[in-house]
């Protein structure tokens, strides 16, 4: 009798596959995900077991995954939010920011040119460019230095 629902509906390890194949998750963002399924107790986390140790789940791409996606579009904020929601290893997640810190001003200033363009004409409108930026999870100096136009100081801004 246990055995007539794997014809109809997938499996954990399908399941999981299935969400694996589309993007890169963490193994929390799957357990979460995929609990609602479990029917016996231990399971999901025998099927994740199973993934893990043959390299289906793994933070580190995930972690990558998210920088590639993300870093041309967001700030360090906004990052470090998205891969903390994700339940990856703090310390992972601190050693992948550090290195985008060094590109936060020049990406700052890449999202800034294609949203605005040119500078604010009124405070209101580097009022508006501030609070945009902001939201995409820049930094308060890296963003008074684009909206302000300050790109000197031999910083790396192409």
């Amino acid at each position: 009798m246990e055995h007539r629902v794997s014809f109809t509906e997938p499996s954990l390890k399908g399941r999981a596959l299935r969400l694996l194949g589309r993007r890169e998750h963490s193994r929390a963002e799957l357990e979460q995900k995929l609990k609602r399924f479990e029917e016996q107790p231990g399971a999901l986390a025998r099927a994740l077991d199973e993934l893990q140790a043959k390299g289906f789940i793994d933070e580190q791409r995930v972690i990558e995954s998210v920088l590639h996606r993300r870093a041309a579009k967001l700030g360090l904020v906004r990052i470090k939010q998205e891969l903390q929601a994700k339940g990856l290893d703090p310390r992972a997640v601190t050693e992948a920011l550090a290195g985008l810190q060094t590109s936060e001003r020049a990406r700052a200033l890449e999202v800034w040119r294609k949203k605005f363009g040119k500078p604010a004409a009124t405070p209101q409108d580097a009022a508006k460019q501030m609070r945009f930026l902001a939201s995409r999870g820049f930094g308060g100096d890296v963003i008074r230095r684009v909206v302000m136009g300050d790109f000197g100081d031999g910083g790396s801004d192409s």
